[in-house]
């Protein structure tokens, strides 16, 4: 009886403690199934480091004589895009494009210089409700303060003070933070960095522009400048691992539009209008992968919203590309657009709008009124002048690439696949009609969506910057839009 008293206890001392063990593992996986979901819905940081006037060929990760070891080591770190575009060539139009979600014809801002309709909504008012602090430090050039409402920092370059008291307080306060950390680097002068790393006579330069010893000499500035864009990066890089954000932190870079030599900015070919993106999340995206999906400067305010929970507002006209970044797909797009307004820009023609598509294989370029030179700011700078001197003097390359630049033809199609610098132009061949009209009509129904009249609107741009429209922040308009006759 005592044997079998006992034996009866310790089963049932067994029973208890099997009883305890199970529990606290329940307990244990339970928790810790908790924290990892905490961690999968928490809300990310974001920190988008933008250059200005950057060819991305150029930089080092791109196969580029830049050196650039910090952005080369965030691309060994994550993801690098390799097509990636702007809508707009120029600053201004860029930077709107980013914030708002949406193409430039359509906010207002498509010439440079400009601000957006007041009933335009941007990024901040996106992000703000989903309880983040939105920040930008560096350049502007966007406007008005009422749609752009961040908190502002910085001279025309990010404030490092500044975004480090922005990141130690949001830490403090437990408040996401979105920070656009805006350089004004390789815009010209090219006056800083070490240009003795880049000797001119060494220096490659582009296929499509002429070799003289001015445009030698300033590329080497310019090449200079990037890497101090690239110390900026690493700086910036540095703060977040500094104050322990980087696994709960968007980091992504990118190069803004071409440099200020000739076929990049002001131009809608992919010199101009295709950008470098580098993007960092450690844990959620994959480090060293690379991704040729098309995406769109548009992309960046709904991905940033999708990551961040909120829901996409119907007026936007960019995708999310959370699942690229994500490792899910590797497509996105299958068009990405392009417009140049010259109307108002320093030197520029007073009507010579451009317009394009791209797809993965091929760009149709469509110049609206190409019955003159076309001019900005780059056809008065010392680099392009000293090409049209070696002209003068007879130099063919320098003929041709002068001729080329500033009087084109009504149709540009190029193959990209096979020609990707963009200088053999396709438009007469007979084989490439039909591929022509196809495009066009994509381009053109683009246009239609956006309300882009071509030359009619182009014709209203200085009238825009300078009689803006006042629109309630609900939508409802005070005045009207510029009025636009039909093209």
């Amino acid at each position: 009886m005592k044997h079998t008293l006992a034996t009866l206890t310790s089963m049932l001392l067994t029973s208890l403690l099997l009883s305890l063990c199970l529990a606290t593992c329940f307990v244990i996986l339970t928790s810790t199934h908790a924290q990892a979901q905490e961690r999968e819905t928490s809300k990310p940081n974001f920190v988008f480091i933008i250059a200005d006037d950057c060819t991305f060929r150029d930089i080092g990760c791109y196969g580029g004589q830049a050196l650039t070891p910090n952005i080369d080591k965030l691309a060994s770190q994550g993801l690098r895009m390799t097509h990636c575009f702007q809508c707009a060539p120029m600053c201004s139009p860029t930077r709107h494009n980013i914030y708002t979600g949406q193409y430039p014809v359509k906010t207002g801002a498509y010439p440079n210089h400009t601000v957006a309709y007041d009933h335009i909504n941007s990024i901040v008012q996106y992000l703000k409700p989903l309880g983040y602090r939105v920040a930008l430090s560096g350049k502007t050039h966007i406007g008005p303060r009422s749609v752009f409402d961040f908190e502002y920092s910085g001279q025309n370059n990010p404030d490092m003070q500044a975004i480090d008291q922005l990141m130690a307080e949001s830490i403090k306060n437990s408040t996401p933070l979105c920070l656009f950390a805006c350089s004004n680097e390789p815009h010209t002068p090219w006056n800083k960095g070490d240009a003795s790393a880049y000797p001119p006579e060494k220096i490659r330069l582009p296929e499509y522009i002429p070799d003289t010893p001015v445009v030698r000499e300033g590329y080497s500035r310019y090449l200079a400048e990037i890497t101090y864009f690239d110390s900026q990066v690493g700086q910036i890089a540095d703060l977040i691992d500094k104050h322990g954000l980087a696994k709960d932190t968007v980091l992504m870079v990118v190069s803004e539009q071409g440099n200020s030599m000739p076929f990049a900015k002001w131009t809608c070919y992919d010199s101009g209008l295709q950008s470098a993106m580098i993007a960092r999340w450690p844990g959620r995206i994959q480090p060293g992968r690379v991704s040729d999906a098309m995406v769109e400067y548009v992309d960046v305010t709904p991905t940033f919203v999708d990551l961040a929970g909120g829901e996409l507002a119907s007026e936007l006209d960019g995708k999310s590309f959370a699942d690229v970044l994500l490792g899910k797909t590797d497509h996105h797009k299958d068009h990405v657009f392009g417009l140049m307004t010259t109307r108002g820009i320093i030197n520029g023609n007073d009507c010579y709008p451009i317009r394009s598509v791209r797809t993965r294989t091929h760009k149709l370029v469509m110049n609206l009124q190409s019955d003159q030179a076309f001019t900005n700011a780059c056809t008065k700078s010392p680099e392009f002048l000293s090409m049209v001197n070696a002209a003068d003097q007879g130099d063919k390359a320098s003929q041709h690439a002068v001729e080329r630049y500033q009087h084109r033809p009504e149709i540009e199609l190029y193959d990209i696949q096979n020609d990707p610098l963009e200088m053999k132009n396709l438009a007469g061949d007979p084989n490439q009609q039909e591929r022509i009209s196809e495009l066009r009509e994509i381009l053109e129904q683009w246009m239609l969506g956006q309300g882009d009249k071509g030359i009619a609107t182009e014709m209203v741009a200085n009238h825009h910057k300078k009689q803006k429209p006042k629109a309630n922040r609900n939508g409802a308009k005070n005045g009207t839009r510029p009025k636009q006759a039909a093209k």
